[in-house]
């Protein structure tokens, strides 16, 4: 497991469709050692707080296993760069079915905690350039992950990543987001998932109020 790029942006303004668009998921790489904060990576910023970022989705990473399928999904000849789909982290070796909500990863001297999968919103289409990836996006189940900072540090490309700790349940990222979008009337999941600590606030109460019959 190891980080395999490292990416930054700043908010720009865009026109899509006939509007502004005001986001932060255009990513370019880093060479160098890149400082790890609670709430993002040095040189990286959110452009609406109300929906991204914060202490549980500081940093957002993506499996480099995923870029040939998405590749040939959208048709395109040359292969996409590092920071396409708005990672922070480009990582290998950590695959949703196989990482689990409050798995601790060291990354450099940074401590990383898997805090929720990735909801694409339609800045994701803006980025790829249709708005067609939202659906297909989520049920292929490659979504990444958003991690939360536990301990600050510094990374870089190439660091090894280290698994210290196993989430408590056992919910895959995989899981998680098939429960949360996919499988709406698995009850007894959303009652599981609930009571996972590491889980974000959000995701606990949107489980808690279905097993409750809440919707």
């Amino acid at each position: 497991m190891k980080v395999v790029s490292v990416n930054v942006g700043q908010p720009r303004d865009l026109a899509w469709r006939g509007r502004r668009v005001r986001t932060s998921i255009f990513k370019d790489p880093v060479r160098g050692p890149v400082a790890v904060r609670r709430l993002n990576l040095d040189g990286d910023a959110q452009a609406d707080l109300r929906v991204h970022g914060g202490v549980d989705k500081a940093v957002y990473a993506y499996p480099r296993e995923h870029y040939a399928h998405w590749q040939a999904w959208l048709g395109r000849e040359e292969p996409l760069p590092p920071g396409q789909f708005g990672e922070n982290l480009t990582v290998e070796g950590l695959l949703e079915d196989e990482v689990a909500i409050g798995d601790r990863l060291r990354a450099g001297s940074a401590l990383l905690e898997v805090s929720q999968p990735r909801t694409p919103c339609f800045k994701f289409g803006v980025r790829m350039g249709t708005g067609r990836i939202q659906k297909p996006f989520l049920e292929s189940g490659r979504v990444g992950f958003y991690l939360r900072v536990l301990e600050e540090g510094v990374l870089r490309a190439g660091d090894p990543i280290e698994r210290t700790a196993r989430g408590a349940g056992g919910l895959s990222v995989r899981d998680a987001s098939r429960l949360m979008y996919l499988d709406r009337d698995d009850l007894e999941g959303a009652a599981r998932a609930a009571l996972i600590e590491a889980l974000s606030p959000g995701w606990r109460e949107a489980f808690r109020r279905r097993a409750e019959g809440g919707g």
